[in-house]
């Protein structure tokens, strides 16, 4: 329920009081005692779905917009007459007056805007080189990121410019400066004894994560925007909602301006596509959701203006994520061959190790070396074969050669095949074979390895 406090302005009162009365609002009436302007003050109960038809009766009845018109939340109204009222008034979705204010109070002032982004940005940055997922969570709850993004989409609808327009270049300006504090962190560390030399921060689990986007990146941001937009419009759960949206757009920034700090432009273009395409869906979601709610500009002859704005906005939006989307999906399809790929390489090479039946000879390990951005760009899978053999038998020498020959016949693919041999020794025990089901092999001695390559 709101409680609603309305300054009824000089020779307003009977039709104020009137207008209420034909809605069947409760009320109860003051005098006011100020500077003049306004004869009485009136205040109500309202359901929160029927702030915002109330208001506009009132408005037609002569409460001006220089006026004050108060919505205060309430904890508990206790009162036999309030389900008449809900039924009256049914819906959860706030007046277009609340979003406004709510919108209004999410987006912060421009210095802690960017003091608390930075902030996240170097505990999110901190988190991908630990390969901690924690820590970056930890950083998404300082991120600020929530206000800009539905400021501006309620800033389009209700046809405040300096809103839509504030929120777009905080969002803007802020994921730049995202990535330029990652860059510039990264260029620091470098230079201390924190980072090891050499370092290869795309095999970090969590950077590789943001460096090989795909199409189920979308969900994560469209998922958040319209999770922003029924936050704000049910005053409920804003904080953790906060978290997804940052989620989705300050790691992949951290991870871009890493990439450009450790001089990898794939892995700063990589997280900078993920970066936009994410604050798009973001937007879009948000955009579309207050408009299919309802919300329109209070004043009726900008309405027709914001409808078409909306929609040419929208698809200006779609678009752009329709072309970025097709980058997601070449990079899915990428993914899935290479995982494919892997997967039929274990399996064939187990199946020819099973059909040569070798007494004392062991397939120990498979391991591929094929990522999504190989596939683009036509890089050879490299195949590492790690086989158990026993002390007393010889090694092949071409054995790394027959199975780049057999993958490349069987899987219609150029491979690099490298075979590395492990000495062992089996021991007659019975019930150890049997428990294992397969020779148990003895502590290895070094390694010797061949390859062979298409």
């Amino acid at each position: 329920m709101r409680l609603v406090q309305v300054l009824i302005p000089q020779g307003s009162r009977e039709s104020v009081l009137e207008s209420l009365d034909r809605q069947g609002i409760d009320y109860a009436v003051f005098e006011e005692v100020g500077r003049g302007e306004f004869e009485a003050m009136v205040q109500f109960p309202v359901p929160p779905s029927g702030v915002e038809t109330v208001i506009e009766e009132l408005t037609t009845a002569g409460v001006r917009d220089d006026s004050y018109t108060i919505v205060l939340p309430t904890e508990t109204v206790v009162s036999q007459r309030l389900s008449a009222l809900k039924e009256r008034f049914p819906g959860l979705r706030i007046s277009r007056e609340e979003l406004h204010a709510r919108a209004e109070d999410l987006a912060p002032a421009n210095s802690t805007f960017f003091s608390f982004l930075i902030l996240s940005t170097v505990i999110a940055a901190t988190g991908l080189l630990l390969d901690s997922a924690a820590t970056i969570i930890g950083a998404m709850v300082v991120a600020p990121l929530m206000g800009p993004a539905v400021s501006a989409s309620v800033g389009a609808i209700l046809a405040d410019r300096r809103m839509a327009s504030r929120g777009a270049v905080l969002q803007v300006t802020g994921l730049a400066a995202a990535i330029a504090t990652a860059a510039l962190l990264g260029v620091i560390l470098q230079q201390t004894i924190l980072i090891p030399p050499g370092v290869d921060i795309q095999a970090i689990p969590q950077v590789a994560e943001r460096t090989s986007p795909n199409v189920l990146s979308l969900f994560l941001a469209l998922g958040s925007g319209i999770a922003g937009a029924i936050s704000i419009m049910r005053g409920s759960g804003s904080t953790l909602v906060g978290v997804a949206i940052a989620v989705a757009l300050v790691p992949p920034a951290a991870t871009s301006g890493l990439g450009l700090a450790f001089g990898l432009p794939a892995v700063a273009v990589a997280g900078a596509v993920l970066v936009v395409v994410n604050l798009l869906a973001i937007n879009l979601s948000a955009l579309i959701l207050f408009y299919l709610s309802g919300f329109t500009p209070l004043d009726a002859d900008e309405r027709e203006g914001v409808r078409a704005s909306v929609v040419s906005r929208a698809a200006v939006l779609g678009v752009a994520i329709a072309v970025l989307s097709l980058v997601l999906a070449g990079v899915t399809y990428a993914s899935f061959q290479t995982a494919s790929f892997e997967q039929q390489t274990q399996a064939e090479l187990q199946r020819q190790f099973d059909e040569a039946d070798i007494e004392g000879v062991e397939l120990v390990s498979v391991t591929v070396d094929y990522r999504p951005i190989d596939y683009l760009l036509g890089n050879q899978p490299r195949v590492d074969v790690l086989v158990g053999i026993p002390r007393d038998l010889q090694a092949p020498p071409d054995l790394a050669q027959r199975f780049d020959d057999q993958l490349t016949e069987g899987l219609n693919r150029d491979v690099v095949v490298r075979v590395g041999f492990v000495e062992a020794q089996v021991s007659d025990d019975a019930a150890t074979r049997s428990s294992l089901g397969r020779p148990a092999p003895a502590r290895p001695f070094p390694v010797r390895s061949s390859e062979g390559g298409a």
